[in-house]
């Protein structure tokens, strides 16, 4: 087996023909960190035949000139059931990046080992799970599995399977957001490079990023048709009709609990009345703020996403919304009407991380449920790893906290809702 660096198509036409296969092993990815830093290698593993069994991407940066470090985006692309092409790949992997000075090579592989059952946190392991024992066998360093978002990539991902995606196979509570959001005059738009400048509005406070990355982003993957930026605005016309509306059937329900207390004012009908006045003076509310929209004839945007699309699956990127019209239920409308647009054309939607802990007194509990109301499937991957490739130089790094400090993500746990 020879170890050799690949063409960019030929690396290409392997990683398509992978079922681990994802964005972040990409030509595109590779252009986009080298935005920030990072040369990149195509390194590919090559028997006697001139076929090709092992790929990756592989990242490298030196941080402030003390140490060079190598990262595989969601782990090299391989059977990592075949512990002798594993070990045999590691090797050479290993020798060949001894000579350009890299202390070691981080790997988080896209590889699902259990699926959790959100209601009770219970998990249910796979066979992949035999693959942490194969990994650590090969020489690989298992790091600590994280609860929340302290790695560079969710540990514990939601993924919804779009085949047969509806609005009723979603929680009644969502639903009820959703229609919520119709009825306010919501809609959904697919914008232009332009659109990232108005989505910055939206995730500015929730990126820890550098201000342009996202729109790097949009840049390096729209060259290939994978990337979608999209909008959400407020159709102050529908909006206005929908308003009144609603608040003239409310006014005849008023009336009629009206008539009704004359007669009889149990308490029941009391409350009928009550619930009815308060909802009047919402619906009132509503139908003057969409009476100055439509005065205004300006269009009104709330929210915002990027998606990636990257073979059989979508995976929605980043998303956010202006808090200022948080009652009107942006966010769910969103997601929503992205998964419905993909429906027909891909398989899943990747909702894009969360996390390992459900219960109540998790920091992101409010985020964990928000994604939880479109009845994904919860998955647990392998994890991270390092391939040490310099253990003196590593150990060094690792008790000096500098590893830590080029990785950990900052500690920003406090309460997350959607």
């Amino acid at each position: 087996m020879t170890l050799r660096e690949l063409t960019i198509e030929e690396f290409t036409s392997f990683v398509q023909s992978s079922p681990l296969a994802t964005h972040y092993q990409t030509i595109n990815y590779a252009w986009l960190m080298g935005e920030y830093g990072y040369d990149f290698d195509l390194i590919g593993y090559e028997n006697e035949y001139g076929q090709i069994k092992a790929a990756s991407l592989i990242l490298l940066k030196k941080i402030k000139n003390s140490f060079k470090y190598g990262y595989a985006p969601k782990g090299f692309i391989l059977d990592y059931f075949n512990q002798e092409l594993l070990e045999n790949f590691t090797t050479d992997l290993k020798q060949y990046y001894k000579k350009k000075h890299v202390t070691f090579i981080k790997i988080n592989p896209e590889i699902a080992i259990s699926e959790v059952d959100p209601k009770t946190g219970v998990k249910t392991y796979n066979w992949n799970y035999d693959i942490r024992d194969i990994l650590e066998k090969a020489g690989y360093t298992k790091l600590k599995d994280n609860i929340y978002f302290e790695s560079l990539l969710p540990r514990f991902q939601a993924v919804v399977s779009l085949h047969d995606f509806d609005l009723n196979k979603i929680t009644k509570n969502a639903r009820n957001k959703v229609n919520k959001g119709i009825k306010k005059g919501l809609h959904l738009e697919k914008a232009e490079k332009s659109g990232i400048d108005i989505l910055e509005r939206f995730i500015s406070k929730k990126r820890y990023t550098k201000e342009y990355y996202y729109k790097d982003y949009y840049n390096v993957f729209d060259r290939n048709d994978m990337i979608d930026c999209f909008l959400v605005s407020i159709d102050s016309q529908e909006f206005l009709v929908n308003s009144r509306k609603i608040y003239e059937d409310e006014l005849e329900k008023n009336a009629l609990y009206h008539s009704l207390l004359e007669k009889d004012s149990s308490k029941k009908n009391i409350n009928k009345k009550m619930d009815s006045d308060r909802k009047l003076v919402s619906y009132k509310r509503n139908v003057e703020l969409s009476t100055e929209l439509n005065k205004r004839k300006e269009k009104i945007y709330i929210a915002g996403a990027l998606v990636i699309k990257f073979k059989n699956r979508i995976q929605i990127l980043i998303s956010g919304y202006d808090t200022r019209y948080k009652n009107y239920d942006p966010n769910y409308f969103l997601h929503y009407t992205i998964l419905e647009h993909y429906k027909n054309d891909y398989d899943y939607a990747d909702l894009n991380g969360m996390t390992g802990d459900f219960t109540k007194e998790n920091p992101y509990y409010g985020l964990n449920e928000f994604k939880l109301n479109f009845k994904p499937k919860v998955y647990e991957y392998i994890g991270e790893y390092d391939l040490v490739i310099k253990p003196l130089k590593y150990k060094n790094l690792r008790s000096s906290g500098q590893l830590a400090k080029v990785f950990n993500k900052p500690d920003h746990k406090k309460t997350k809702k959607e």
